[in-house]
């Protein structure tokens, strides 16, 4: 068989771009012309890899992507794409090798550069690694799961020097002459080096002679030979590689002394494998490396003096791998043959030894050319371009040779690129002989010939026709080897039409082409064996003439070009010879695959409706094929659907096979109405089961999501109905949620579903339909975007990346699934004109009370979208601000005309006004509460803090306080550091750290109070851990009281509850009496002590640790040595916190010492309950025996009022919530009057609230339970005050109402601390109920008081204790509300804030409370609160302390700086709904779901977002409701442990951020409160007004225009859809309504609505596809003009009907009712059937068809009656002519009297009963 010719299509004359590169650059090339290297390469070697994508025969048609190239020239790499440098590498020694590698896992390519004494590796972005090389390597190779290093054979010989260079045959020019290419990344083909045949046998045996590098941070191992079963180090320096492969694990080598090849296959270590010990110990101890690789040889080749010039893998014409050597001086190319077996996931490779043969070659190289897109396994299908020894070009595929190229004889005439300088005459191609061949990349290679030059040429691709892609793909599938092998020598061969061959074929001409070859075999297995003459008819027949004269007269939409005529095929049957049966009966066989195939391709081509064109053309070449095989029942199928084939093709009924055709579309049918497992779904074409076919890789996934759908069973990886099928990881209780999963895996989306017929994708969108109210909250964010809900997709896409990568990740697959739909997907955010509000408000807000309208006052930050929603309706944050902001001077009321003692008179107005605003910050910091979610790249700006006044009445003059009255500074020094901490608790930063360059930036040259209070906010939010341990001790060596403070709380915070070592140290240093007695006696501030104790209980927070506990038991207890004895309170106070923190809650535990530790406190707090003073005594002398300093003890007494106060709070913390009778029974509150006078007043107070903390479960919000609180003594002595009768004295009246308060004030500070953040009602009401009593009782405000609360108790208590009484209250009151921003609350505090400063008590610790209360109530802007665990309650204790201060600097009972700890309880249990396509803020009703606990049973209860949730403890589940939004459950299991954090993954509510979805129809709460404009309530009547269109059509126009402005606006109102504003739109325009056809008009309008009401944009589509097929049926039925040339729309239609019936039987289950309405599908029903009862003609085609199996043939009517007879036989089921025949003789032979109808109905089962009675009336009733 003659080979066909081809020509090579040049690109241009070639050179390497790095040359170009180097003189645009203008860099001089100082060394000899060629001393440069360079190397061609695929994009696919650099690309990451990703998930492959779908592998689909239409991605192959890419178009020819450019080449990249590496270029190097010394120490200098340029890598170019085309004609563009991408990026330039400089090294530091000249390169010898560069090559890419894949290491490990790791998904990215590194470019690997060998240097003399370094490797260094690269990464497509630009990382680079260097890594110092072991002795001598001298060349690297790329393996698939590392690199290869090859040592030179003098590698131990370090006597020579350094490097083993110095051996002057291996100079490094030598090896950079290594010219080496690479083809497409299989094939990396190296040249190998000459200069390494003089290298000398190393005499070592403990070196290896190949390592292997398999990661950067890994050291090169010793790779291992398999012999014998056992394990020995590769040694063997003469085994030089001379290729590897980078995708399978193979290398080939050359060994020069036995002058033999080998190939070897790398392996893993199989640890059953004998290593030898020996050999192991003299390279690496056993255990260290993970994982060893062996070499294991699988074939040798002897005989060849030099070592093969080339080596390259290719495919073999059946696929399997072969790996080729080019032998140049025998002039040869050897194949090899691979086997693979695949064992336990693992290939396994060999070489069998009859596998391989030779082809004559002087130059050979891989390329991919017949079948581009096609992998086998990882490797592409690679086929052979040869260059023969007498110059010729061939091409290979396999053994299999295809055709020869030549170059194109114009070479050179009019081509700029090759400037050859011949006359026009000459004919050059003969002149030019090929030499050589280098540079393959995929179908490009360079051509040298024999004058120097080189041409970048490419083979031809593969064809751009995608059906003529498609059709070759699918033989290759579908026919065994040896027929397709045929086939290809055919397609390629020389054929006298080979249009495929020509350097720019047309799409036609590929098809035409194409459908040459298949006919030729039809000739082929014809043809006689003596030649018979063409006949003239033939002859024109064949000619051009006659196919352009079919081209101009072809049918409508059908190319019946290419359709042989009758005659010609007929003769050809008729010339069939006896002698050649066996050759015809191959080719018999093979048309028969071709046909099976190809019928394969087009049944899967029927289910797009893109292809409509591609389908007509390959039912002309099947109905060729099917005629001339005699397969009358696949005629007759393709004519049913392309009725205008019966002209050209004539039909019979003498069938001479019975064999029907796969028919798609009634499969599916037969699925929906039987299910998957019917004897009816059995039938699967061979070419769509088959695993990785990619052809009709439609086809199958269409059968797999029907099969899922209706039943099927996974076995395996397959379905029961025989496909293969990918299904997403989730999990699915349903059919329908299955195959979605499956829609998922398969990667077919939206558009892929629009690209159905609409009646195919109608079982699918119901699947999608009735997934979409409650998917499994486990799916992939894919499969929520097809059903979709975007809003979990966001959710779920939260989850699975990390915080901020959220917008690159998003969706780039996401996108692929949704579009068009879902063009809004990534939100775009529309600013708001709130914000815009919110700006007008607040400079209004400055400009009337400041002086300087730019003033920062630290809460600018504090106005977000979300506050706004949440408090958008009032201006109450405006008025937080505005009571806490104090950047700016006071008001202050004077008259219009001053005197000098109104001077005196401003001064203490503005002395108590400042007391004010020092307290103001630490408020401030509670509001801003981790506000400004900001990068921190600038400085840290802190506001200021102005004690000056204004005078309102003098044009806003400010005054000053007075310095020489009052010591100014001293009085700010504090509040400055609160000022700071304040604006240091404003961060969050986005990262969710602070870098240590930024607080160091940050610090100042003289320390300060702004630093210190940063350092502390910072060690708050847990961001100090950054700080070295040079850091801290840099900060301690300034000995600046607040900044040790700060620091020093700061860890703590920060280390807290880890017992950090260092950090213990450094805080043991401030405290003296832990210094060994060696230690320098050191003068500490008592504050330090005080503030290093309380920060040693949050280091060991929960820690119980013995020595500390025992360190702090007696720091309670002991004297203050330091310089200000008055703290010795605050000193003790702290150390008892701190023993508190230790031990917080863990006092029940029996530690051994803890009975002895909890006598000790009592006897500090001074009870009469201890038992044994004398022990007790003791154990305090033997534990203080080295002391200087005794104990604060007066003989055997205890200083009770300095060390009650820290016990009884030691107590409470380490018995927290552990209902221990014991203790609190000794923990007493006085019952008698003789106690009364023991106990101070105020430690009554700290004994009810230590009482409680430890009966935490008791704690119940009644006034009886308060009440109970209360001893009897004092409630009958408090009710006696206003009885004259009871005779008690002033002394007793005062003790006992001086009891009775401060037992209220630590009831309602327990009730504060026990339902903490949880806003509960009863607890809310009743301690407003106490603070109004409270209030009332100082000063009397109401006096209709129906309360039952004593009166008048100032008589008898100070008002100070009272005030101070009341603010705990209050306080304790805004940690229930805390975050709530609750109204009556807040009046309350504004109030108590205005009324103190016009009263005169405008004491320094009363105005804290209420600004730190006003604080907690908006704590961080609304978005934080409270949390109840212990760690929480102990922090939330220490802020409240009882004991508030009297001025900014007294710390003498507390520490001031303690007040902040409350950051460490705050929790951000905020939750906001964003809404999905708007990308806005939105509110959303939520059903909150709390678990039963001791007072209450489970409830649920209503939230409006934004809010804020209850406790992990309790949450069990959070339900998006309400009708407007898609419901969406989140299920939590609760338990006892913190919220989550910010970024957490597993933060079922990402960050506080919910992503929900606006049901269409519905407006979002903010625009429609009430609901009064919802689709449903307001639309109706407009839309029926406007669908009445007929009435007013022929009167004005105007009405419909204006109503038709209407629709636009209302679509685009209640659905962001593109696609149905899109369509709105199109009703909108003005020549839409001039249509005529109102009927269609009213009908688009009413499917709008439909779509928009129910939500489900995707059936427009739908809809409007089933309205004009019907449209269109039945125009064509009256007109006699053909409109529809195929009959496919019915089958859709029939497919859309099945699918109703399956919905109304209940084969598919359905919420919601069918996605059409099926009241629609029945008319359409009853339509077709009307119309095809009206075609007048149809009866006597039917008859004709059923008698003789012709169609309807007189000229153009007969094309229109052929038509509706093809719709009336697939409408009603009728089989193929030749078919009913067979059944109906069945029938005959019984004559029985009855009706055959029953015998006919069971024969054809999938017939119509009408279609059978017309088959009975026509065929037996005669």
């Amino acid at each position: 068989m003659p080979v066909g010719v081809r020509q090579l299509s040049v690109l241009g004359e070639f050179k390497p771009f790095g040359l170009i590169a180097e003189a645009l650059d203008g860099k001089p090339s100082d060394t000899s012309t060629d001393d440069y290297d360079y190397f061609l390469f695929d994009q696919e070697i650099a690309r990451q890899h990703e998930d492959s994508s779908d592998n689909d025969a239409s991605a192959s048609a890419l178009s020819d992507r450019r080449d990249h190239e590496l270029f190097i020239r010394g120490n200098r790499i340029i890598w170019s794409i085309g004609a563009r440098v991408f990026k330039r590498f400089t090294l530091p020694s000249s390169v010898i090798k560069a090559c890419w590698c894949r290491m490990g896992d790791n998904p990215e390519a590194l470019l690997c550069v060998l240097q003399l004494d370094s490797l260094t590796i690269y990464n497509t972005s630009g990382e680079v690694v260097s890594i110092p090389l072991p002795g001598s390597i001298t060349s690297i190779w790329s393996l698939p799961f590392g690199l290869l290093l090859q040592q030179g054979a003098e590698g131990n010989l370090l006597k020579h020097g350094p490097f083993p260079y110095s051996s002057p045959s291996l100079g490094s020019r030598d090896i950079i002459r290594n010219r080496r290419e690479t083809g497409h990344s299989p094939h990396n083909n190296y040249s190998f080096l000459s200069a390494y045949d003089q290298l000398l046998k190393g005499e070592s045996s403990s070196m290896s002679s190949h390592l292997i590098l398999k990661d950067l941070l890994e050291e090169p191992q010793s790779i291992y030979i398999e012999e014998r079963g056992k394990l020995n180090i590769m040694r063997d320096f003469d085994e030089r590689t001379i290729w590897t492969s980078d995708l399978i694990p193979l290398m080939a080598s050359y060994n020069k002394v036995k002058m033999q090849h080998s190939v070897w296959v790398a392996e893993v270590i199989n640890s059953s494998l004998e290593v030898e010990n020996s050999s192991l110990s003299a390279t690496v101890p056993t255990g260290v490396l993970p994982k060893r690789f062996s070499f294991h040889r699988i074939w040798q080749g002897k005989g060849a003096h030099t070592a093969a010039s080339k080596v390259f893998l290719a495919t073999d014409d059946d696929s399997a791998p072969i790996i080729c050597f080019l032998f140049l001086e025998q002039k040869k190319l050897l194949s090899l043959r691979l086997q693979t077996v695949e064992i336990n996931n693992e290939i396994l490779y060999d070489v069998k030894p009859d596998m391989s043969w030779s082809i004559p070659a002087i130059a050979a190289a891989p390329v991919i050319v017949t079948r581009p897109s096609v992998k086998v396994g990882l490797l592409p299908y690679t086929d052979i371009i040869v260059l023969a020894p007498e110059s010729i070009l061939i091409l290979y595929s396999g053994k299999q040779c295809l055709c020869r190229y030549l170059l194109p004889s114009c070479l050179g005439i009019g081509n700029p690129s090759c400037n050859l300088g011949f006359s026009k005459a000459t004919s050059i191609s003969h002149d030019l002989k090929i030499v050589g061949l280098a540079d393959a990349v995929e179908a490009r290679i360079n051509v040298k010939v024999n004058n120097r030059m080189i041409f970048r040429c490419a083979l031809h691709r593969s064809p751009s026709s995608s059906l003529a892609n498609d059709s070759i793909t699918a033989m290759a599938e579908g026919l065994s080897p040896s027929f397709y092998n045929h086939f290809l020598v055919l397609l390629w061969g020389d054929s006298e039409s080979s249009r495929l061959s020509e350097a720019n074929p047309t799409v036609d001409s590929e098809w035409s082409s194409f459908c040459d070859a298949i006919m030729q075999m039809c000739k082929k297995s014809s043809v006689v064996s003596q030649e018979t003459a063409e006949s003239s008819w033939e002859f024109l027949l064949n000619s051009k003439f006659h196919k352009n004269y079919c081209k101009i007269n072809n049918m409508i939409g059908l190319s019946s070009g290419v359709a042989l005529d009758r005659t010609g095929l007929d003769s050809m049957r008729s010339n069939i010879d006896g002698t050649k049966s066996s050759e015809k009966s191959f080719h018999f066989d093979l048309l028969m695959e071709s046909l099976d195939s190809l019928h394969a391709v087009y049944e899967s081509l029927k289910m797009d409706n893109l292809r409509r064109r591609d389908l007509e053309l390959l039912a002309i070449l099947l109905c060729n094929i099917a005629k001339f095989l005699g397969e009358e029942c696949y005629l007759d199928h393709y004519v049913r659907d392309f009725p205008a084939l019966c002209k050209t093709v004539k039909m019979g009924i003498n069938c001479l096979s019975s064999k029907a055709p796969f028919n798609l579309f009634r499969w599916l049918e037969n699925c929906l109405q039987h299910g998957c497992t019917s004897d009816k779904t059995n039938n699967l074409p061979l070419v769509v089961c088959k695993d990785g076919s990619s052809v009709v890789s439609w086809a199958r996934k269409i059968v797999s999501f029907y099969s899922l759908l209706c039943d099927a069973k996974i076995i395996g990886n397959k379905l029961s109905s025989g496909v293969s099928c990918n299904i997403a990881s989730g999990s699915s209780s349903s059919n329908e949620e299955l195959t979605v999963l499956a829609m998922v895996g398969e990667k077919f989306g939206l558009k892929e579903l629009d690209s159905l017929p609409s009646g195919v994708s109608l079982p699918l969108r119901h699947a999608l339909d009735k997934c979409r109210e409650s998917p499994p909250a486990d799916w992939p964010a894919a499969a929520y975007v097809l059903i979709g809900r975007e809003d979990l997709a966001l959710s779920c896409l939260a989850r699975s990346c990390k915080f901020k990568e959220l917008e690159t990740q998003t969706n780039m697959n996401l996108v692929s699934m949704s579009t068009p739909y879902m063009l809004h997907l990534h939100p775009v955010t529309i600013p708001s004109t709130i914000s815009d509000t919110v700006g007008l408000e607040s400079t209004k807000f400055e400009d009337t009370d400041s002086i300087d309208g730019s003033m920062a006052d630290g809460m600018e930050n504090i106005f977000s979208s979300c506050t706004q929603l949440r408090y958008g309706r009032d201006l109450r944050l405006n008025e937080v601000r505005r009571l806490l902001c104090s950047a700016r001077p006071v008001a202050i009321q004077t008259s219009a005309n001053p005197s000098a003692s109104d001077q005196d008179l401003q001064q203490a107005q503005l002395w108590q006004l400042a007391q004010r605003t020092t307290a103001l910050p630490l408020g401030r910091g509670a509001f801003t509460l981790a506000t400004i979610y900001t990068l921190l790249t600038e400085a840290f700006t802190v506001p200021k803090l102005v004690l000056a006044g204004r005078l309102p009445a003098q044009q806003n003059a400010t005054v000053n306080l007075d310095p020489s009255i009052r010591n100014i500074q001293e009085l700010k020094s504090w509040p400055e550091f609160h000022n700071a901490v304040a604006a240091g608790l404003r961060l969050a930063p986005l990262q969710g750290k602070v870098s240590r360059t930024w607080i160091i930036y940050n610090r100042p040259e003289e320390p300060n109070a702004v630093h210190a209070g940063l350092l502390l906010a910072l060690g708050l939010h847990g961001f100090l851990r950054v700080l070295t341990i040079t850091d801290t001790y840099q900060y301690f060596s300034q000995e600046h009281e607040a900044t040790t403070v700060g620091l020093m709380l700061g860890l703590a915070a920060s280390y807290r509850g880890t017992m950090q070592p260092s950090i213990s140290k450094c805080l043991y240093v401030h405290i003296p009496y832990r210094h060994p007695s060696s230690f320098p006696e050191l003068e500490l501030p008592t504050l330090l002590q005080t503030a290093a104790l309380m920060s040693v209980g949050l280091l060991f927070e929960g820690s119980a640790h013995p020595q500390t506990m025992q360190t702090l038991l007696g720091e309670i207890g002991r004297r203050s040595g330091g310089d200000n004895v008055l703290e010795r309170e605050g000193y003790a106070v702290s150390a008892g916190f701190s023993l508190g923190l230790v031990a917080l809650g863990r006092g029940e535990e029996a530690l051994g010492f803890m009975d002895t530790l909890v006598d000790r406190l009592f006897h500090y707090i001074g009870g009469k309950e201890i038992r044994n003073e004398r022990s007790l005594l003791l154990a305090a002398s033997v534990d203080e025996h080295n002391r200087v300093t005794g104990q604060m003890m007066d003989g055997t007494t205890v200083n009770v009022d300095v060390t009650a106060p820290g016990a009884m709070i030691a107590l409470a913390l380490m018995f927290l919530k552990s209902e221990s009778e014991v203790i609190v029974s000794r923990l007493t509150i006085p019952q008698t009057h003789f106690d009364l006078q023991y106990v101070r007043p105020d430690f009554i107070m700290l004994r009810v609230i230590a009482r409680n903390l430890i009966m935490w479960g008791r704690i119940h919000p009644s006034k009886d339970w308060i009440q109970s609180q209360i001893p009897e003594i004092i409630k009958s002595g408090v009710k006696g005050l206003r009885d004259d009768t009871m005779d008690i004295d002033e002394m007793d009246a005062e003790t006992i109402v001086q009891a009775y308060v401060n037992i209220v004030a630590g009831a309602c500070i327990s009730l504060g601390l026990r339902f903490a953040g949880t806003k509960d009602a009863n607890a809310q009401e009743l301690l407003y109920e106490y603070a109004a009593y409270f209030l009332n009782e100082i000063k009397p405000v109401s006096t209709t008081n129906r309360s039952t609360f004593p009166k008048g108790l100032s008589q008898y208590v100070d008002r100070g204790t009272l005030e101070i009484c009341l603010h705990l209250i209050v306080l304790s009151l805004s940690v229930v509300m805390a975050g709530s921003g609750h109204l009556q609350t807040f009046r309350l505090l504004r109030f108590l804030r205005n009324r103190s400063s016009v009263d005169g008590h405008a004491n320094y610790g009363i105005q804290m409370a209420v600004s730190v209360a006003i604080g907690f109530l908006f704590l961080g802007g609304g978005t934080r609160t409270f949390s109840t665990s212990n760690s929480s309650i102990a922090a939330l204790l220490i802020t409240l302390y009882p004991r508030l201060p009297t001025g900014p600097n007294d710390n003498r009972c507390h520490l001031q700086a303690f007040r902040h700890l409350y950051v460490l309880a705050t929790e951000a249990r905020w939750l906001q709904t964003v809404d999905v396509d708007t990308g806005l803020p939105v509110y959303a009703p939520l059903e909150v779901t709390i678990k039963e606990t001791e007072h209450y049973s489970e409830t649920s209860f209503c939230e409006i977002t934004p809010c804020i949730l209850p406790e992990r403890s309790i949450l069990k589940t959070v339900r998006v409701c309400g009708p407007r939004y898609w419901p969406q459950v989140i299920e939590l299991v609760p338990e006892n442990k913190p919220w989550w954090s910010f970024g957490d993954r597993n933060d079922p509510f990402h960050s506080g951020i919910l992503h929900v979805k606006r049901k269409v129809g519905a407006c979002s709460y903010v625009d429609d409160p009430i609901g009064c404009q919802s689709l449903l309530s307001r639309a109706m009547h407009k839309v029926f007004g406007l669908t009445s269109l007929r009435a007013g059509y022929t009167g004005n126009n105007s009405n419909n225009g204006s109503a038709a402005v209407t629709v636009d606006q209302l679509v685009s109102t209640f659905s962001s859809d593109p696609s149905l504003i899109a369509f709105a739109q199109l009703c909108c325009d003005l020549s839409w309504n001039s249509r005529s056809d109102i009927d269609f008009q009213e009908f688009c309008l009413q499917v709008l609505f439909e779509c928009i009401s129910k939500d489900r944009p995707a059936l427009l589509q739908v809809y409007l596809s089933l309205y004009t097929t019907i449209g269109s049926l039945a125009q064509q039925v009256s007109n006699s003009n053909l409109l529809v040339g195929d009959s496919l729309s019915v089958s859709s239609l029939k497919l859309a009907l099945s699918y109703n019936e399956a919905v109304m039987t209940g084969r598919l289950t359905t919420s919601r009712g069918s996605i059409v309405q099926s009241v629609f599908l029945g008319s359409l029903r009853k339509q077709v059937e009307e119309l095809l009862n009206s075609a007048e003609q149809l009866k006597t085609d039917l008859c004709n068809y059923l008698n003789s199996g012709s169609w309807p043939n007189d000229g153009s009517f007969g094309v229109k009656s052929s038509t509706i007879l093809s719709w009336y036989l697939q409408w009603f089921g009728v089989p193929a002519a030749p078919t009913v025949k067979t059944m109906v003789d069945k029938i005959k032979p019984m004559n029985t009297s009855l009706s055959p109808v029953p015998l006919l109905c069971l024969l054809l089962p999938g017939t119509h009963i009408n279609a059978v009675e017309e088959i009975n009336r026509f065929l037996l009733s005669t």
